[in-house]
C-alpha cells in the first residue's frame, strides 16, 4: 500500500496544523512533509506534538539557500544547522534538497557531500526556473545527467518529483514518460505527485490529482512500486480545511 504524505510548511502552525492532525487520527495520509521555513525554530515544539512520522524539506532558493554557489556556503550551512533541529528532534526518515538556480552542479555535489547528512535526497527539478519568482535561470539536478552525478558525488538517495520531471522533458524536447523511466534508474527512495495542466510547459505548477493531463494510471502501472512513498504536493485551495488533499488522496488510492 501506497504510504502517502501532506505537505506543511513549518509556518504552518495556525493553519492546517489542527486539520492534519484530525486526518491523521483517521488514517487519511501516512506521514508529514516539512518544508522548513528559515527562522522558524520556535515553531518545532509544536510539531513535536504531531503523532505522524515527518520527512523534512530543506528551504530552497526562493528562501536563499543554494547548493549551486560556491559564494552561499556559509548561508547555506546556518539555514542547514535549523533544518538538522527539526530532522533530529522530528526523527525524520529524510531531508530533501533542492540543487540550486544557476552556478555549478559540481559544486552542488561538493556541499551536499560536506554535508555529511545520511537523511539526504537530492530531488530533480524543472530546466527552467519560474520567471519573475526565483531571480535565476536554470535548476540544478534537471537532467539525468546532473542527477547521477550529484547522487554518486553526495552520496544521497533520490526524490522523484513527477511534475518537475515533465516540466524538464519539455525543455529536453524529450518524451516525458520515457524521462520519467530514465529518472526512474537511480532508484528514487520516495516520489512528489501533482497533476500537470500542460504537458508541454517548461514551468512548474500543482494542480490537483485529476484535474490534469498526466496519465496518473500509468504511473501507478509503470513506475510506482506497491509501497511507494508518495507526497502529494498540490495546491491548498482553502486556509481553514484539507478537503481538497482528502480529494488527492482518493484519486491516488483509488
Amino acid at each position: 500500500m501506497y504510504q502517502i504524505g501532506l505537505k506543511l510548511w513549518s509556518v504552518n502552525t495556525e493553519h492546517y496544523y489542527q486539520e492534519a492532525a484530525r486526518l491523521y487520527a483517521e488514517g487519511m495520509f501516512d506521514y508529514i512533509e516539512l518544508y522548513v521555513v528559515p527562522g522558524s525554530i520556535a515553531a518545532l515544539p509544536k510539531w513535536k506534538e504531531q503523532k505522524a512520522p515527518f520527512i523534512i524539506h530543506c528551504p530552497h532558493f526562493a528562501h536563499g539557500f543554494n547548493l549551486a554557489k560556491k559564494e552561499k556556503e556559509s548561508s547555506n550551512r546556518t539555514i542547514y544547522q535549523e533544518v538538522k533541529q527539526f530532522a533530529d528532534q522530528l526523527h525524520a526518515k529524510y531531508i530533501i534538497f533542492h540543487g540550486g538556480i544557476d552556478g555549478d552542479p559540481a559544486e552542488t555535489a561538493r556541499q551536499l557531500a560536506a554535508l555529511n547528512e545520511p537523511r539526504a535526497l537530492i530531488e530533480n527539478k524543472p530546466f527552467i526556473a519560474l520567471p519573475n519568482r526565483m531571480g535565476g535561470n536554470f535548476c540544478r539536478g534537471a537532467t539525468y545527467e546532473e542527477l547521477k552525478m550529484i547522487i554518486s558525488q553526495a552520496h544521497c538517495g533520490f526524490c522523484l518529483d513527477f511534475g518537475h520531471a515533465v516540466c524538464s522533458a519539455s525543455s529536453q524536447h524529450k518524451d516525458p514518460y520515457v524521462f520519467i523511466q530514465e529518472l526512474c534508474s537511480l532508484q528514487p527512495k520516495m516520489f512528489h505527485l501533482s497533476d500537470v495542466l500542460d504537458m508541454t510547459s517548461a514551468y512548474d505548477a500543482h494542480p490537483h490529482l485529476g484535474t490534469g493531463s498526466l496519465d496518473i494510471a500509468r504511473l501507478k502501472r509503470d513506475i510506482l512500486p506497491p509501497n511507494a512513498i508518495i507526497s502529494l504536493e498540490t495546491d491548498k485551495n482553502s486556509k481553514e480545511n484539507l478537503n481538497d488533499f482528502i480529494g488527492d488522496v482518493q484519486c491516488i488510492r483509488k
